[in-house]
């Protein structure tokens, strides 16, 4: 096994590896996805969060061991460098590797367990959301935040957005790290194609170009509505053609 932890945590490391040791028998399950599952257990520390990844299929063995990080050491260096630009997430603590035969197989990604009250798909789902408008505004200020820092989140997607109340307003953590990647500068056209998974609702991209604009001084209200929603429909498109796809080959597979 390769074993690598956030320094800080360091006197907490055989805590650590017994957790992913246990992995399968310990730890109170949180999410279980087709791909890969997510258990919560108690520490030391608090609340670990351990995300177990798939094994890749034979080729991505390969590829994984020697030609690509894995998504578990890429969520961890992920984090570390948003929490060195100020960019919430969930502490990182460690990753784990294990071969299988030549190439890699399970890998796990350890952070700390944030429990918060909502993810921006309560605000896509529940228009009556109490200070909908208010967190949504501030939610694309943090959108703003993260182009500014150079940081095009791929998986930029309703559900891997945590949000919690505090004094300040809101805070916001990132989760689902894998998939990122990280710009001297954004320009206009990546900004606005990164925000397009967000909602298909045009009334919430009509809030967000309004709060975008006010940030982004170079180009006008209707010039980043037109945009974003450009974006937004696109994509909307290609999603549900991929879903009527899906049901027509499993039709035909009955």
């Amino acid at each position: 096994m390769k074993f690598i932890i956030n320094p800080s945590f360091k006197n907490n490391q055989s805590e650590i590896e017994k957790c992913i040791s246990n992995f399968d028998i310990e730890g109170d399950l949180f999410v279980k996805g087709s791909r890969n599952t997510i258990k919560v257990f108690q520490s030391s520390l608090g609340e670990l969060n351990i995300k177990s990844f798939k094994k890749p299929n034979f080729i991505n063995t390969i590829v994984y061991q020697f030609f690509r990080d894995s998504k578990a050491k890429r969520s961890f260096d992920f984090a570390m460098r948003l929490l060195e630009k100020n960019i919430g997430t969930p502490e990182p603590i460690a990753y784990a590797e294990f071969k299988n035969g030549i190439g890699l197989g399970k890998s796990f990604y350890v952070c700390k367990h944030i429990r918060t009250e909502f993810t921006y798909r309560d605000l896509v789902e529940n228009p009556n959301l109490e200070n909908h408008e208010e967190i949504l505004r501030a939610f694309t200020r943090f959108c703003f935040q993260l182009h500014e820092a150079g940081i095009e989140f791929k998986d930029h997607s309703p559900g891997n957005t945590l949000i919690n109340p505090s004094l300040n307003g809101y805070d916001f953590y990132l989760v689902d790290l894998n998939r990122m990647s990280f710009h001297n500068v954004m320009t206009f056209e990546q900004r606005m194609f990164n925000l397009r998974r967000l909602t298909p609702k045009k009334e919430m991209i009509a809030v967000m170009a309004n709060e975008y604009s006010k940030l982004y001084k170079d180009k006008t209200e209707q010039e980043t509505f037109s945009l974003m929603w450009q974006f937004t429909e696109e994509f909307q498109e290609k999603f549900h053609r991929k879903q009527r796809l899906k049901k027509r080959i499993k039709f035909w597979k009955k």
